[in-house]
């Protein structure tokens, strides 16, 4: 799936560029060759494609009222800069925020080829890819750990781990000491240790018992086999829903096999008979993308299910989206065919 457009953006470049001191032309050249790049690196740092959006069009915007000193020198550092103080300033301020309800990642569609989407970056001559790849970086499992650790930390193992910079370009990106990146780096991947000791990577083996598991949930949610569904939950499965506060959504976890077959039976009694689903890859594992055609005031209208499964395919932990702005990277249209 391609990136999703940045609204407005083209309109901006050509609107401040005219009394901007550096061509139109130059600008565009450089939203064509790093968009991609910097929205990949914002919703990683972020793990929202909303925000991705915001701080890239953000950054080109800086670009053009206070363009770099040597517009002749490549344009990705300078961008790369920019991108990351707005990034770890969003980080900061969303930490100080309080959020209704569990937070979980927006999702992304990541298209069913062995190699990373369209959106990805690529660059000549490096796959850019270090301790973690591009597809990995993306899971819900890499995202939430990622949630441990400051905007600092987050900032340096992105550019280290995922997008191989050496401690001298990530010192440059961030404006810190080449010290303080090798500290920060270490406490960073000893945060990471729970992430890496239970390492989740979406290889095919993992996708397919993912939506083993996944079709028969929705299909016994769907008949209202209360037995079957719980069946298909490990002991110590928890159901996660994010609605931010926007759409009824249970705003505590779900915990048990019981409790969760019961919220989600509740949820097919109701509403799947007049709605429209599909299995997607989401984020590197298939997930649900559903579409509800009528509700109760404030019900959620759309909603993103994906769930995790341990070695023996029962689900541990079933995470759904529902807030509409965590939403705005998937594609709601299906084929009635």
């Amino acid at each position: 799936m391609p990136l999703p457009p940045l609204d407005g953006a083209a309109a901006t470049v050509n609107t401040v560029a005219k009394v901007a001191t550096v061509p139109e032309a130059v600008y565009a050249e450089a939203y064509r060759d790093h968009e991609r790049f910097l929205w990949a690196l914002c919703y990683r740092l972020t793990g929202c494609a909303a925000d991705a959006d915001d701080l890239v069009q953000e950054t080109f915007v800086r670009a053009m009222e206070m363009p770099p000193a040597r517009t002749n020198e490549p344009w990705r550092p300078w961008l790369v800069r920019v991108a990351m103080n707005l990034g770890r300033d969003l980080l900061r301020r969303r930490k100080r925020r309080a959020y209704v309800g569990p937070w979980l990642p927006s999702p992304i569609e990541t298209g069913d080829a062995e190699s990373p989407p369209a959106y990805e970056p690529v660059v000549e001559g490096t796959s850019m890819e270090g301790r973690y790849d591009l597809l990995e970086s993306v899971s819900f499992a890499f995202l939430l750990a990622l949630e441990a650790l400051t905007p600092q930390q987050r900032a340096v193992l992105l550019l280290r781990d995922v997008f191989d910079y050496s401690v001298r370009e990530t010192s440059d990106a961030l404006g810190i000491t080449e010290p303080n990146v090798k500290t920060t780096h270490h406490r960073a991947r000893a945060a990471m240790r729970d992430y890496d000791r239970d390492r989740s990577i979406p290889t095919r083996l993992l996708q397919e018992r993912t939506r083993a598991a996944l079709g028969e949930f929705m299909a016994s949610m769907a008949s209202g086999d209360m037995q079957a569904m719980e069946s298909l939950l490990a002991d110590s499965v928890r159901a996660v829903n994010d609605g931010a506060g926007e759409v009824h959504a249970a705003r505590k976890v779900i915990v048990g096999p019981q409790r969760v077959a019961r919220f989600h039976y509740n949820i097919g009694y109701r509403r799947m008979a007049r709605g429209r689903f599909q299995v997607r890859m989401i984020n590197g594992l298939p997930a649900i993308v559903g579409e509800f055609a009528d509700g109760r005031p404030a019900e959620p209208s759309r909603v993103v299910m994906r769930c995790e499964v341990d070695e023996h395919g029962r689900i541990t932990r079933l995470l759904s989206v529902v807030a509409s702005r965590k939403l705005t990277a998937v594609d709601f249209t299906f084929d009635d065919n």
